[in-house]
């Protein structure tokens, strides 16, 4: 094991507000500890969990580093460590918080093996956008195929895996999006329908696709611009899957709707539910990488930043002008 401190360029905010308060600043790294690994990281993934916790959406305490999705090479491994080695390429998509980095330590239960065929860029990217539609797809309300589903923001980086997974699975993914070029791009990577929120009411095309049926099961990670329009596309006893927050949180909710809608269900899940161990981790990256390899899903990165530019990044992201994943990139 390594003994000596190293050092690592980070992003870190000192308070809680907009992309101008993280900064580039550089820290000392410790030797792992028995079930850590280091990482020398080569890629870096952006999700809109990370501007929730800048903002204080999800506090943690201050000063902290943000994001929880890279790829890299193994370093070193804590001496408790078995199914990992130096040299390995790896990644992780559920890791504490402080991904922005170009070394770091992490348990090494929330990290796996890439399989060749796979980028660093593109593990970096797939992480948690990927795990997050295996549990959605696949754990959550296990779709089997011959499904109509409905899928909020289906060309942003989560959406467009999402729309490659639907059409693997045989499922019609009517995806939404926020202009008519986000609307052709999620077409070209599986959608079934898409409708343009900008110009089309969303229930009514819904209602009009599925011959007045409506769907289901609606993934929803917009929040709260969407919460009463997905739930007016579901059928009676169908599923509303809220996993984020694109608009701000859904706050206020009367359960009463439930019932007046037609006795629905609601969950709002987590990743790191539906993975809480290394094996559950590495099935689910596995079936995630068997669907890339296999030239089933295609990663989209539709931008790269430097480390430096993280807070350019995060404009970007949080003004919906992004289209596919976002990736930090490192020397």
């Amino acid at each position: 094991m390594v003994e000596k401190l190293e050092k690592a360029r980070v992003i870190r905010i000192h308070g809680h507000g907009g992309p101008e308060l993280m900064q580039l600043e550089e820290i000392d790294v410790p030797p792992p500890a028995p079930h850590e690994v280091r990482i020398r990281q080569k890629a870096v993934g952006l999700n809109f969990i990370d501007i929730y916790c800048r903002t204080g959406l999800y506090p943690n305490p201050l000063p902290h580093g943000l994001g929880f999705e890279a790829a890299g090479v193994v370093e070193a491994a804590g001496a408790e460590v078995r199914h990992l080695h130096v040299g390995d390429r790896v990644a992780y998509g559920q890791s504490p918080i402080g991904a922005y980095a170009d070394l770091r330590n992490v348990p090494a239960d929330r990290v796996v093996r890439i399989p060749v065929g796979v980028s660093f860029e593109q593990a970096a990217a797939l992480m948690l956008k990927g795990l997050t539609v295996q549990y959605l797809f696949r754990q959550t309300y296990r779709l089997q195929g011959n499904e109509t589903i409905l899928f909020h923001a289906a060309a942003g980086g989560v959406g467009l895996i999402a729309c490659q997974w639907a059409r693997a699975l045989g499922v019609r993914l009517i995806g939404t999006a926020s202009t008519p070029e986000k609307a052709a791009l999620a077409r070209r990577h599986g959608a079934w329908e898409v409708i343009d929120s900008s110009r089309e009411d969303i229930v009514a095309r819904v209602k009009e696709l599925t011959g007045g049926g409506k769907v289901p099961v609606v993934y929803d990670g917009v929040g709260k611009s969407t919460w009463e329009i997905s739930l007016d596309c579901l059928q009676p006893r169908g599923l509303m899957v809220s996993f984020g927050n694109a608009s701000g949180p859904v706050e206020g909710v009367n359960l009463g709707v439930l019932a007046a809608k037609g006795s629905l269900y609601v969950t709002r899940p987590t990743v790191g539910s539906y993975v809480p161990t290394a094996q559950t981790m590495q099935a689910a990256a596995d079936e995630l990488f068997e669907l890339v390899t296999a030239g089933k899903i295609d990663i989209v990165i539709g931008q790269r930043f430097p480390l430096a530019d993280a807070a350019r990044a995060h404009e970007a992201l949080n003004s919906r002008g992004t289209t596919g994943a976002t990736v930090l990139t490192l020397d």
